[in-house]
């Protein structure tokens, strides 16, 4: 069974899966669903004062808390006990590509190369961890919803300003893709 949870699961299982809670939610009452709000109800029961956008019963929406938090401890449980001991099976073009980029090491996750805290303080990394950071923050406020809030549930309510944001974020991902990260690669 710990082999089997260790491998990747093929789409035709995660995606159902994911598909699963739109129904869900539905069902129970809810509307949204994302991860950015949940920092929102973290602020709403934080901070003091009379700010209005914080001003809203957040009990409503804790279940969205739990949710996170599930996926802050599954993550943990999944990076201790249940991760992939072999390298990441990268396709060779791929491959030969990034090691001209001085990458070359897929036994994690992601490349340490690029994310480590070796790696953060370099021109390259302070762009890509803190700058894509920042800009992951700014572009879930500013669109209203993360990528799974707008293109799960959104697009699932067949609401137009999440089709336009799920476009925004594909567009954003094939010019950071082809145009940009290449260049900051390069540093």
């Amino acid at each position: 069974m710990l082999e089997w949870l260790q491998q990747p699961w093929p789409w035709y299982v995660a995606g159902p899966l994911i598909g699963l809670m739109v129904p869900l939610l539905l069902i129970v009452g809810n509307k949204t669903f994302g991860i950015s709000s949940s920092m929102r109800h973290i602020c709403a029961i934080t901070i003091p004062g009379k700010i209005p956008y914080f001003r809203y019963d957040w009990k409503k929406e804790a279940w969205n808390l739990f949710f996170v938090a599930g996926i802050l401890i599954g993550g943990i449980v999944a990076a201790q006990w249940l991760s992939n001991p072999y390298p990441v099976i990268v396709s060779p073009r791929l491959s030969e590509d990034l090691a001209a980029y001085g990458v070359s090491d897929y036994h994690g996750v992601v490349p340490p190369e690029l994310f480590s805290w070796s790696g953060l303080f370099t021109l390259r990394g302070l762009i890509m961890i803190v700058g894509g950071g920042f800009l992951v923050g700014f572009g879930t406020r500013y669109a209203g919803g993360c990528t799974s809030g707008h293109s799960i549930m959104g697009l699932s309510n067949l609401q137009w300003p999440s089709l336009v944001a799920t476009c925004c974020f594909m567009i954003g991902g094939f010019i950071m893709t082809w145009l940009i990260l290449p260049f900051i690669l390069r540093l």
